[in-house]
Order: structure tokens, then C-alpha cells, then sequence
């Protein structure tokens, strides 16, 4: 998402606009988690990273989601909304670590929390990272902004016959092999019975929208 148009590393507007709608979803008095990805600029599992061992691909991957989060926190506090990034590698001049009572009170405040580096070991998604936080934070839901607008049956950006779902069960979603989120991700979701709704992060309103109660995207429960 953070790439935009230019297919990697960070555009600005991007940047702006998402910041601008988590601005409106935080005037509402909503607690907000954040786990942010680092896909635009270094991805684990890529043809770049083709030849490299796992782990440290991994690692680069999410020194990349620090990044993003420092950009994404940059735009929120030009906005006035306080926010902090927590990172799960330790890296004290950049980032507070992550510590999970700390990160609830920091959502007491009214501050937006952005949590960075995954869950800070290789071998786990950022969909893992943010099941994990959201569980550790007692979320209600975890909303993934994404570039298609729901889950389809297969990826509609090369298939004009692909199907939309309006909701799924996890079992589907494991089912049906459904590439949205990892099955780790998933099983811990259906463990926990964290519901997850899979929305288009392109729609400028599409967030404050699911906040407000409308129908928009795949639920999955």
C-alpha cells in the first residue's frame, strides 16, 4: 500500500492518506493498534530474497516494517495524534520494545500504538504479528486494509470472473486454501474467536465507514 503507484518504497501521499483516516477513526475515541508491513521495501519470502537464507531475509523484512511505522508515525504526530512505535527487535534510539502492558497503556491515553518487526522472529507473517498483538491487547476485531476490496476465490486482478465473499468462516477461509492470511494467522484468530474483516485500505472512507457500522469488505468469524 505504502509504495503506491511507484510499486516500492514509500510515497508520501500514501502515507498522508492513511494517516488521515486512522486521524478520523482516533477522533472517535477508538483504541487503535497498528502492525504495519514492510513489502514495499523488502519482502522474506521474494525474488529478491531468492538465494538468501530464510531467517535472514526474515530479519531484513522486518527491520523494513521499522521504517513504515517511523513514516506512518511522522504523519500521525503532523496531525496531532500522538502516537508511539513499539518495535519487537530492540532498538532503543528509533523505537520503544515492544512490552505489552506498556502498549495498553499507551491505548488508555488515547495514543495510537504502531507495532513494528512482526513478533521479532523470522519464520512468522506480519498477519501472524497481528493476530498475536491483537489477542495481547484484547482487540474486538482486527481490520486488514488491503488493495482489493474482500476475499475473492481467486486474485480478481487477473481473473474478471473471480468471486467475492461477503463473509467466511475460518474453517473456509482454511479450507478453500484462501491466501488473505496465513493459516497461522487464522488458527489463532479461530482459536481466540477474533473476528477479522478484510476491507480496500484505497477507499478514503472505507475505514471510518467499517467504524461507523457499515457492511464493507469479507468478515471472517
Amino acid at each position: 500500500m505504502l509504495a503506491g503507484g511507484q510499486g516500492f518504497g514509500i510515497q508520501p501521499a500514501i502515507v498522508d492518506q492513511i494517516a488521515g483516516q486512522i486521524e478520523a477513526v482516533h477522533n472517535l475515541g477508538i483504541e487503535i493498534g497498528i502492525v504495519i508491513g514492510g513489502g514495499n521495501i523488502f519482502r522474506g519470502l521474494s525474488d529478491e530474497a531468492s538465494g538468501m537464507e530464510r531467517a535472514s531475509a526474515d530479519y531484513m523484512g522486518m527491520l523494513a516494517t521499522v521504517l513504515n511505522a517511523l513514516a506512518l508515525q511522522n504523519r500521525l504526530e503532523q496531525r496531532g495524534v500522538h502516537s508511539r512505535v513499539q518495535s519487537a527487535i530492540e532498538m532503543m534510539e528509533l523505537a520503544e520494545p515492544y512490552i505489552r502492558r506498556k502498549a495498553i497503556r499507551h491505548l488508555e491515553k488515547g495514543r495510537v500504538v504502531i507495532f513494528a518487526a512482526g513478533t521479532g522472529n523470522p519464520y512468522f507473517s506480519t498477519d501472524t504479528a497481528a493476530a498475536l498483538r491483537a489477542m495481547e491487547m484484547h482487540a474486538d476485531i482486527i481490520l486488514k486494509g488491503t488493495k482489493v476490496d474482500g476475499i475473492y476465490d481467486k486474485d480478481p486482478e487477473r481473473h474478471s470472473d473471480a468471486l467475492k465473499y461477503e463473509e467466511l468462516t475460518y474453517f473456509q477461509v482454511l479450507e478453500k486454501g484462501l491466501k488473505v492470511m496465513d493459516a497461522t494467522a487464522i488458527t489463532l484468530c479461530m482459536d481466540n474467536k477474533l473476528p477479522v474483516i478484510v476491507f480496500s485500505l484505497h477507499e478514503k472512507e472505507n475505514l471510518i465507514r467499517l467504524m461507523k457500522g457499515d457492511v464493507i469488505g469479507t468478515l471472517v468469524h
